[in-house]
């Protein structure tokens, strides 16, 4: 199908039309009508290879959580939940944003791609660098209520540990979101069916593999006192020359005012469930906590960020900003509407959220085969875990449906302003429903077990 735009300007003089100019625009590859199959056949691919990156991720983490400088410095395992939700902050941002200019035909032309993409990496290393900072802020806060004193050296230790992994995984996963919106928008793919996936998927293994190697480097070289504040300085430095790249572009200047609020809101949902984590992972009720943790958050963030970019991008080709369409004029829909109507963006949702037992399934299989006893197997775990994915994944996809709403009723950009509260609310809410699945089993195996040595005291001698 091609999608034609039309574009009319009126001139007039007092009350009298003088003149009018007249442009249209055909896009050859624009929104084509996508069926229940199509849908299922271009998610499941990227959300399995992000599942499996994810996995890998648990087993990086489950390895590192012993290392010395984790063992030393706690801070830094509250610091992994906002960090690695900067892929749902920047780069799953940025793919959403671009898979939209892609598919309204904004990057077809060479020099407007070569600024559209020089603007948005420029954008992503500033918001790591101010997010890298503030993640460790909020990270050093969270950990000082458990404290009463705090070191100087763990904390520079910890600042420049989050600004340099911070500014290499966006880098990093920059130019691969580049790379892969330009290729599925050469190959006819949808890009908002597996640019946001990819970039979950490779944010958590390269995140968390970069935090380590860099953390472990400062720990080492911890004698040397000038070595982590000049880290800092140096990107600080750097932040100004961004920012005059970043201005070539209108777009990205408008995000570079008003676009903080929503990645340092969901960077602080996000600390929260660093905090959860660092407070549970090493008890023995808990054991398996950092093997299961990014694989609950990166599914339920790749899901809702794959259902908000596909509404977003529905929404910049049939609407203007500000204007909702005549179906989508309700900002709090019913949520029979939200996955039971045969409308469009309620198939994808019926699509994820299918998605969502199976995926799980295989993922803990997989982990239970590499880890083998480590990890709780017993059923009720299973089916604990399982209810506690496909609630965090329908709480999300309803509130993708309603955030993109109102942030569209207030003409302002979805790609921006959703994605990062929706994915920090799913590392909140992973996180959280995870130690709930850990905290129950415990407590069901302890009266079993209760039950059991009663019976034996209160039988036959």
């Amino acid at each position: 199908m091609v999608v034609t735009q039309l574009n009319l300007e009126f001139f007039f003089r007092g009350k009298k039309l003088r003149g009018f100019s007249c442009e249209l625009t055909r896009s050859p590859h624009g929104v084509l009508p996508e069926s229940f199959f199509t849908i299922m056949c271009q998610v499941v691919v990227p959300i399995l290879l992000s599942g499996l990156c994810m996995m890998a991720a648990g087993l990086v983490m489950n390895t590192v959580q012993h290392w010395p400088v984790f063992v030393e410095v706690k801070d830094l395992l509250t610091l992994v939940p906002p960090l690695v939700g900067l892929k749902g902050n920047l780069e799953m941002t940025l793919a959403s944003r671009l898979s939209t200019v892609a598919n309204t035909g904004q990057i077809d032309d060479p020099q407007e791609q070569h600024r559209v993409i020089s603007s948005n990496l420029a954008l992503i290393q500033v918001q790591a660098t101010v997010v890298g900072l503030l993640a460790a802020v909020a990270a050093l806060l969270l950990g000082a209520v458990s404290r009463e004193e705090v070191d100087v050296a763990k904390v520079e230790l910890l600042c420049a540990s989050s600004v340099l992994t911070a500014f290499l995984a966006a880098f990093a996963l920059g130019v691969l979101m580049i790379c892969i919106v330009i290729g599925a928008r050469k190959l006819g793919v949808n890009p908002d069916n597996i640019a946001t996936p990819i970039a979950a998927s490779l944010g958590d293994l390269i995140t968390l593999s970069i935090l380590a190697l860099v953390s472990s480097f400062f720990y080492r070289h911890k004698d040397n006192r000038y070595l982590t504040p000049l880290v800092c300085l140096s990107f600080a430095a750097l932040t100004p020359v961004w920012v005059l790249i970043a201005k070539q572009s209108p777009p990205i200047v408008k995000i570079l005012k008003f676009g903080w609020f929503p990645i340092i809101l969901a960077m602080v949902i996000s600390s929260f469930g660093g905090l959860i984590l660092s407070k549970t992972i090493s008890k023995q009720q808990y054991k398996g906590m950092a093997v299961f943790t990014p694989v609950i958050c990166g599914v339920g963030g790749n899901l809702v960020a794959i259902q908000t970019s596909r509404i977003s991008t529905y929404l910049h080709m049939w609407s203007a900003p500000g204007v909702l369409p005549l179906q989508m004029k309700k900002f709090w829909p019913n949520p029979c509407s939200t996955f039971c109507t045969s409308e469009i963006n309620s198939m994808s949702a019926r699509v994820l959220l299918l998605l969502v037992v199976p995926g799980h399934l295989i993922f803990f299989y997989i982990i239970y085969l590499v880890q083998g006893q480590s990890v709780i197997s017993s059923q009720t775990f299973v089916v604990l875990y399982l209810l506690a994915g496909l609630i965090q994944v329908t709480i999300l996809l309803y509130l993708a449906e309603v955030m993109v709403r109102l942030t569209w009723h207030q003409a302002l950009d979805p790609d921006n302003h959703c994605i990062p509260y929706l994915t920090g609310l799913g590392d909140l809410l992973g996180t959280s429903l995870l130690a709930l699945c850990f905290f129950t089993d415990w407590l069901l195996k302890s009266k079993a077990e209760l039950g059991d040595i009663s019976e034996l005291t209160s039988g036959p001698p």
